[in-house]
């Protein structure tokens, strides 16, 4: 983790005491965290994070304000999966404007995941390839860690996977809804990851139905106890459209909550110039933008309104953000970008869609939900259009 690109000055900009105290962060940790290996640059922030007071996040503009999966967000931005895998900064990254986090993947025993290095930053192009394999501290750990912000403010959602030896995998997908159903907001279903070998399996047709129908029954038996929780469910980016269609038909039928759209890309395009874009790996990030944002055109056709979808892939501006959700996002999510653009970014972004707003015939901007949805799908958008 890192909050800027390496050498570029940082201008502080006086707007209000909070955006200085963001600012000035990240002009003192900029140097010192790329000077570390990206992991461990990481891990240093994490443990930075948790002990910087900070003051409140600004308000937010009604105009951006969404309801979707029976929770209601002021603003769409939520900080993606991957950022705060053990749930350690959950509060820091709400009070930097985000409406919602994303804990996770956690998986129900600890884990170590894949063997260093592996993370790599492809500063000239704005990404990250990752091959983490899921490590996680458990279930246990990290539930305990959480459970002790009851009443606080924020959408948390926790983000669930398989435990890379499990013989059952659905089975640790049911434990996750078992473990968290008292404290989650959400749930969001990760089948999609390319670094749990044999993961990406369960987006198959007959696979995906059955786990969706043991996620979705440990969730009801749940309900009577703590309320029912959103299921939603995230894939890739390299599907076809046809394993697309068999996902969409699936998760239509055992009616889940929403789709999250996408993870990281297995493929490498040509535009990529850092020395680390063969590494083998998931690549998030600018690149990922048109792959991810067309999946998501492609998915809200698909599902013809029967349940939202949150955006997620190479967002680094209001102006992406937006595409997003004329593509078909009613939320969106960013991570890479917070890597290299730092802890303001949230607040640039609500800000810039606000001005969007004012430019546009949108009263709120729910109201753009994939009004370019059809052009994203065909291929007349990509990221050239935005950029």
């Amino acid at each position: 983790m890192a909050f800027g690109q390496a050498g570029v000055p940082v201008r502080i900009v006086m707007r209000e005491p909070g955006q200085a105290c963001l600012w000035l962060l990240n002009a003192l940790a900029r140097p010192v965290l790329f000077s570390l290996d990206p992991e461990t640059a990481h891990q240093w922030a994490i443990k930075a994070l948790r002990n910087v007071p900070l003051p409140p996040a600004a308000p937010n503009n009604p105009r951006l304000a969404v309801s979707a999966f029976g929770l209601d967000f002021p603003n769409p931005l939520g900080l993606a999966a991957g950022f705060d895998k053990n749930g350690e900064a959950v509060d820091f990254i709400l009070r930097l404007g985000f409406a919602f986090t994303e804990v996770g993947t956690i998986t129900p025993l600890p884990q170590a995941g894949q063997s260093r290095p592996r993370l790599f930053r492809l500063t000239p192009d704005g990404a990250v390839i990752n091959r983490l394999g899921f490590p996680s501290q458990g279930h246990a750990a990290v539930h305990a860690r959480l459970a002790l912000r009851p009443q606080k403010p924020g959408i948390v959602g926790i983000n669930i996977g398989a435990n890379m030896d499990s013989g059952d995998r659905p089975a640790d997908y049911v434990r996750g809804i078992e473990a968290y159903a008292d404290i989650a907001d959400y749930f969001a279903i990760n089948v999609s990851s390319p670094n749990t070998p044999g993961l990406r399996d369960l987006q198959r047709a007959d696979a995906l139905d059955d786990l969706l129908a043991r996620v979705l029954a440990s969730r009801d038996i749940a309900t009577e106890r703590f309320g029912r929780k959103p299921v939603l469910l995230k894939i890739a980016p390299d599907l076809t459209l046809a394993g697309l269609d068999e996902i969409i038909s699936c998760a239509r039928a055992r009616k889940i909550d929403g789709l999250i759209v996408s993870n990281t890309t297995v493929s490498r395009p040509a535009t990529l110039r850092d020395p680390s874009a063969n590494e083998p790996g998931g690549l998030s990030g600018r690149p990922l933008f048109s792959l991810a944002t067309r999946m998501l055109a492609a998915a809200y056709q698909r599902t013809e309104n029967q349940f939202p979808l949150i955006g997620v892939g190479g967002i680094d501006s209001a102006e992406t953000a937006f595409a997003k959700v004329e593509a078909g996002a009613s939320l969106v999510q960013l991570y890479t970008s917070f890597v290299f653009k730092g802890l303001a970014l949230a607040d640039k972004i609500k800000r810039g869609l606000v001005r969007r707003l004012a430019q546009s015939s949108y009263p709120r901007l729910a109201d753009a939900t994939g009004a370019a949805a059809a052009d994203w799908a065909s291929g007349k958008l990509n990221a050239d259009n935005f950029r």
